[in-house]
């Protein structure tokens, strides 16, 4: 078994080498780390920013120099300086309006850059996990890590991310500026908004916490939506649509209710904000005139004043805001590295093994397996499977027969014990020598939303259309095919559900045999069709088999006997294994299961 990296998830979120959980600062520099795409050019659209707000700045030095040095001088005016002022301050928006458009548009080039190699690396962290790890979440959430999640971090960076840069420069170039003025008014200032300060770090945490059951609650949602769509038919046919659409409801209702409490207590964050500002302008204003009475402050410093007072007061406001808009995206950022550091159970080895040419045999060596939290469904299987053999795996449902199948193709690790594929433990197996020899045909057929000549195609990208035509002769099908209204470039719809449960395995079958494989795998492949197609895909089948390595589940045993070999599997354990003449004589679990089927299809 792969051994578990040193960060791993914990559901909502993620856990450090210490085990201990990150914080938001941690989590989003965590993530920065993972994405270097968000690193590139930062430096040039941070001096674009910074260049930014160093512009809005001049303006309350033009207006404190044209009050005091231009108009309000003990000499008269000075229209030289005004016009000077005024130009400065002309010069001073325009350059800034230029620099601030400069650093959204590299804002936005660079955060949907970073956002999309984000979203593709969960993306493929969600392939490379087993599926015993995508068993255990829902399909929705897993989707929402991918989507919405990653959409909060998007938001947050390309809104909050600049307004967090350009309101740190410009409180403090407000602050240097406004001690040059008035000391007395910047200690003001400061003293009306230290409540804010504790008062954002208590609803910080809240928020935190809130924000987090939100992205929960939304992955929740997706799930039975997702569920709810995909099992339309069944719910249609047993006539539980209320019972869905309850089910549905609450869990609308628990997002919205999660929603709801997160956009309260951000309310009551951004109105503390409002209060404070408008306390802090007003304090400003009486300060300011008791100062100008006293002859400390001048009419232009004083309205001056009042221009870096908003200057100070605006990216207070909006940081809470921001707090809001962070905490969401801290959320949606801990539950996508949910998905990033959970090390992969069945990974692709680093240099892996590739392998040998011509047929392939297979060698259980004391493999056990158990489901996590269950018992052992098989128990010290030990055996050979000669190359060029075909095998068929028989047994109770339960007994255990796909979880070899599994096995083989490495869609799991065995908890103990290995299997080896032509002498090679199939974990030092690299991925791409494992695919291209090994083929896998699962028993529901899933085709993806294509043509059925593309859907063959996922067995050899280069595959002709003249080919698959001819895949599908080999096989017998080849009047099924002229039936259909486009022959092979037919839509099958969304997962295959323009065909038939047969026609869609039929299919599946077409796509392994162009693939051409020396190890086939079929998990009850011709369960899902009438008995004339059966006979039909039962002789391509024993063509397609023919030279080839084949493990074959089997649920009709009809295809026992036609097998050279079968396992018997009785509750995770081989207890017969024997050609189908031999074991059909022979008292035992066989002979049972042979004799049941074969009443039941007379």
């Amino acid at each position: 078994m792969t051994a578990a990296a040193p960060e791993t998830s914990t559901g909502g979120g993620t856990l450090d080498s210490r085990g201990t959980e990150r914080g938001a600062f941690a989590t989003l520099a965590h993530g920065i780390r993972l994405t270097p795409e968000f690193r590139e050019g930062l430096v040039v659209t941070l001096l674009l920013a910074l260049l930014a707000t160093a512009g809005r700045v001049v303006v309350p030095v033009a207006v404190q120099q044209t009050l005091d040095n231009g108009l309000l001088r003990p000499e008269g005016p000075d229209l030289g300086l005004v016009r000077l002022a005024c130009g400065a301050a002309l010069v001073a928006v325009l350059v800034t309006a230029v620099a601030g458009y400069a650093t959204n548009v590299r804002l936005y080039r660079t955060t949907e850059r970073g956002l999309s190699a984000l979203r593709v690396r969960a993306f493929r962290r969600v392939h490379d996990l087993s599926i015993l790890h995508q068993a255990a979440e829902r399909r929705g959430s897993l989707v929402s890590r991918v989507t919405s999640d990653v959409d909060t971090i998007s938001t947050f960076m390309q809104w909050g991310g600049l307004l967090i840069v350009v309101s740190a420069a410009q409180v403090s170039l407000a602050t240097v500026l406004m001690l040059l003025w008035s000391w007395q008014l910047t200690l003001l200032v400061y003293l009306c908004f230290l409540p804010l300060v504790f008062a954002v770090r208590l609803f910080q945490s809240r928020l935190e916490v809130a924000y987090t059951t939100v992205r929960e609650r939304v992955g929740e949602m997706l799930g039975v939506v997702a569920e709810t769509v995909v099992g339309a038919p069944v719910i249609r046919a047993y006539g539980v649509q209320a019972r869905t659409a309850e089910r549905l409801d609450r869990s609308v209702d628990a997002t919205r209710t999660a929603q709801t409490r997160a956009q309260r207590i951000a309310a009551v964050t951004f109105s503390a904000g409002e209060l404070v500002a408008a306390f802090a302008t007003g304090a400003v204003v009486v300060g300011g005139v008791l100062l100008g009475a006293g002859g400390d402050l001048t009419t232009g410093r004083l309205v001056g004043f009042l221009f870096l007072v908003t200057l100070f007061v605006q990216p207070v406001q909006i940081a809470t805001e921001v707090l809001n808009e962070a905490q969401n995206a801290v959320a949606g950022m801990r539950r996508v590295l949910g998905i990033l550091d959970t090390p992969s159970d069945v990974a692709d080895p680093v240099d892996g093994a590739t392998l040998p040419e011509g047929p392939i045999d297979v060698r259980f060596e004391s493999v056990r397996f158990a489901y996590p939290g269950g018992p052992d469904v098989l128990h010290d299987v030990d055996l050979t499977i000669a190359a060029r053999t075909r095998v068929a795996v028989v047994g109770e449902t339960g007994s255990g027969k796909t979880t070899f199948a599994k096995l083989l193709t490495r869609l799991m690790d065995p908890t103990s014990g290995r299997v080896l594929l032509g002498g090679v433990p199939l974990t030092e197996l690299g991925f791409d020598s494992l695919r291209s020899r090994v083929v896998m045909v699962p028993q529901d057929g899933f085709l993806f939303d294509s043509t059925i000549a593309a859907n063959v195609r996922f067995g050899r990208l280069d595959a002709t259309d003249a080919e698959i035509t001819r895949a599908f002769a080999d096989l017998g099908l080849a009047d099924w095919l002229e039936q259909l209204p486009e022959g092979v470039h037919t839509p099958v719809g969304e997962r295959g559900d323009s065909l038939s449960v047969g026609e869609r395995q039929l299919v599946a079958i077409a796509r392994a045999y162009v693939a051409d494989p020396d190890l086939l795998v079929l998990d009850e492949a011709t369960s899902a069709v009438d008995p004339a197609t059966e006979v039909r895909l039962q002789r391509a089948l024993d063509s397609l088999t023919r030279g080839r390595t084949t493990l074959a589940i089997a649920h009709r045993l009809s295809t026992a006997e036609g097998a050279d070999e079968v396992l018997v599997v009785d509750a995770g354990v081989v207890v017969q294994r024997g050609p189908h003449a031999e074991l059909v004589q022979q008292d035992g679990v066989y002979a049972r299961l042979h004799a049941s089927w074969s009443s039941q299809t007379r």
